[in-house]
């Protein structure tokens, strides 16, 4: 597996609006936009920084994993996203060490795949794996 980049580092926030307000007027960063991801029950705020951005993740739903994620551990880095230069490749390298994988397969969405190692095989660390398509 070939790993080219962190692609951004996802937080967990109860409120965007009031989380995005730390980001731009202390560290000086600049929103890109917010998106609403459906198939995540998330609303996602994108701040580029380099190379990489940094994602303001607030559930929509109470029931999704990232509301589940605040309610036991708090708001906070949620996961870290790093992008692959074939991902499928790298679901079958990881299935062939016995790495405990959340996704078995891809997921494709508007143009990238994406899939999550379980953070009991990574230390702690919930990982997505990215490949733009």
């Amino acid at each position: 597996m070939k790993i080219k980049k962190i692609n951004h580092v996802a937080v967990a926030v109860e409120d965007i609006t009031q989380a995005a307000e730390f980001w731009e007027s202390v560290l000086g960063l600049k929103l890109d936009h917010i998106e609403d991801v459906e198939s995540q029950h998330a609303k996602v705020a994108f701040f580029p920084c380099g190379d990489s951005e940094v994602e303001l993740v607030e559930p929509t739903d109470t029931e999704s994993g990232t509301a589940r994620f605040i309610q036991t551990r708090g708001p906070g880095i949620h996961h870290l996203c790093l992008e692959v230069d074939d991902l499928d490749k790298a679901l079958e390298e990881l299935k062939t060490k016995d790495i405990r994988l959340i996704n078995e397969t891809a997921l494709v969405l508007e143009g990238r795949k994406m899939a999550f190692i379980h953070p009991k095989s990574s230390g702690g660390v919930l990982i997505e794996l990215y490949q733009l398509v």
